[in-house]
């Protein structure tokens, strides 16, 4: 197939573009590298099936420039973290859901066969039973969470309305290789090896009790994959099928820990139910969480240029988060 895949220099995006090419398709990749990086698709640029253009999916006429010849579409260009949203939710909502407004509409009018949207689990918020199924009640507790949510809402809108095929993946807490090493205060993998790296203690949140359906990346995009080449429509919860706590984590990384305070706004657990994607689009994910943090640890080098964080640095980077769901949270 001939496919157009946005934020394809992002930590998942480039690992997808890698997979499609292995597998013969013709992909033309786009980001505007606010969050991506071109390191990521080193290998790719040397490929002829391969194509690169640096667009914003918020400018529609940028996506029309593109042309009419793509069979499929996956979507995974979005902004993501937790407080950046809090601060800037006028930037999120114009490129979570304006862009994914921009990219159904030009699916519709160049007539694509498969749309995939990448969506998240946060859309879920804390919620009642575990493992969460996507029949869970949708309670997203930070712009970032809504605004993912609301992209997914227009996607799926557009299937129903225009008949256009779409699959939107609910994806749980993903690692891997490339995982972004910049920028706000975000997940636990990149915090937690820049701080192997520097000989520094790990900043644990509250006891490290608290559980996670750490998802590795290679399962995400084997099950973007599978979608691609399927007929099916609807929403599906990608996880490992298992979750894991924090204090898990960093016995397999071995390190001295420094405890922060539990934050307002998140779960003591995410752990998706994944039958219903077992059942109707036939996968399952292949990679323990063992066997994924021993590929992190021999590729960590490439959080060597990550920033370095501490509980007064993390206190700093997240006061806004305790403002404004703590306060939230009170009501």
């Amino acid at each position: 197939m001939r496919i157009l895949v946005t934020g394809a220099a992002g930590f998942i995006g480039s690992h997808l573009v890698d997979k499609l090419l292995s597998a013969g398709h013709t992909v033309h990749g786009i980001d505007n590298l606010s969050v991506g990086s071109l390191r990521n698709l080193e290998a790719a640029l040397k490929k002829s099936s391969f194509k690169f253009s640096n667009v914003d999916i918020r400018n529609k006429s940028d996506l029309i420039s593109l042309g009419s010849h793509f069979e499929a579409i996956a979507h995974l260009a979005a902004l993501a973290d937790i407080v950046p949203s809090m601060e800037n939710p006028q930037e999120y909502f114009e490129c979570n859901v304006d862009g994914t407004f921009n990219v159904m509409q030009y699916a519709k009018e160049i007539d694509v066969r498969k749309v995939i949207y990448i969506a998240s689990s946060s859309c879920y918020g804390i919620p009642d039973s575990y493992p969460t199924s996507e029949n869970a009640e949708i309670r997203p507790q930070y712009p970032y969470a809504l605004t993912k949510f609301l992209g997914e809402c227009i996607a799926m809108h557009w299937s129903q309305i225009y008949g256009i095929p779409v699959t939107s993946l609910r994806l749980f807490n993903v690692y891997g290789p490339r995982a972004r090493t910049s920028g706000t205060y975000g997940a636990v993998f990149g915090v937690f090896l820049a701080q192997k790296i520097a000989g520094k203690p790990y900043t644990v949140v509250g006891d490290g009790t608290q559980t996670r359906d750490f998802t590795y990346v290679s399962d995400v995009v084997n099950a973007i994959y599978k979608s691609l080449n399927s007929n099916l429509s609807g929403i599906f919860n990608i996880g490992s099928g298992k979750t894991y706590s924090v204090n898990k984590l960093v016995e397999l990384l071995q390190g001295e820990v420094v405890c922060i305070p539990k934050r307002p706004g998140e779960p003591d657990c995410t752990f998706a139910d994944i039958s219903k994607v077992t059942r109707e689009l036939g996968w399952k994910p292949d990679i323990n969480l063992e066997d994924g943090v021993k590929v992190m640890l021999e590729n960590i080098q490439y959080w060597s240029d990550a920033p370095i964080w501490d509980p007064v640095s993390i206190g700093k980077a997240t006061s806004n988060w305790f403002k404004y769901l703590g306060r939230s949270n009170d009501r």
